[in-house]
């Protein structure tokens, strides 16, 4: 079962930059507003072309509507995620988290199988977090579409 609208995030242990810097999702996100999308793959099409680059966008609208942090997680690895950010001009707008043994993803109950993708990956969703609770869910319909995970779906349940 999934991660449910009013629960609180999972502590966890995501990478960003590098492995040595770890960052807690419960206490990231602990306090005030953000949003967490998450998708299957770095640099893979829908991610690279309209996920990431939505958020980007689209960064300083949602910032408008209250959200203090943004931040997008994947089942990769620390490096292939700060260059992912890097390929995209992320920094400041949307922090790029890595889940590289799925524990995050697990925990949230939002695992998908993808063996095209190498195994274990993260369904395509976004979340507005508030205090650490969890108070908008939106997960693809089929796991890997794009539609109501992106920056324009959560701007519009931002008001």
């Amino acid at each position: 079962m999934s991660i449910q609208v009013g629960q609180s995030l999972p502590h966890a242990t995501l990478h960003e930059g590098t492995p040595k810097t770890t960052v807690d999702p419960a206490v990231a996100f602990g306090s005030g507003k953000h949003v967490l999308f998450a998708v299957p793959g770095a640099f893979t099409p829908g991610c690279d072309r309209t996920h990431l680059p939505g958020y980007i966008a689209d960064h300083q609208a949602l910032r408008d509507k209250g959200v203090d942090s943004i931040a997008c997680v994947a089942v990769n690895d620390a490096f292939v995620m700060d260059a992912w950010g890097k390929a995209h001009d992320a920094a400041g707008k949307v922090r790029m988290l890595a889940d590289p043994d799925a524990s995050f993803t697990k925990a949230l109950g939002l695992q998908v199988e993808a063996a095209a993708l190498g195994g274990t990956r993260s369904q395509r969703y976004a979340m507005i977090i508030e205090d650490g609770v969890v108070t908008h869910l939106q997960v693809e319909p089929d796991g890997f579409g794009l539609s109501c995970s992106l920056a324009p779906s959560i701007a519009q349940i931002l008001g």
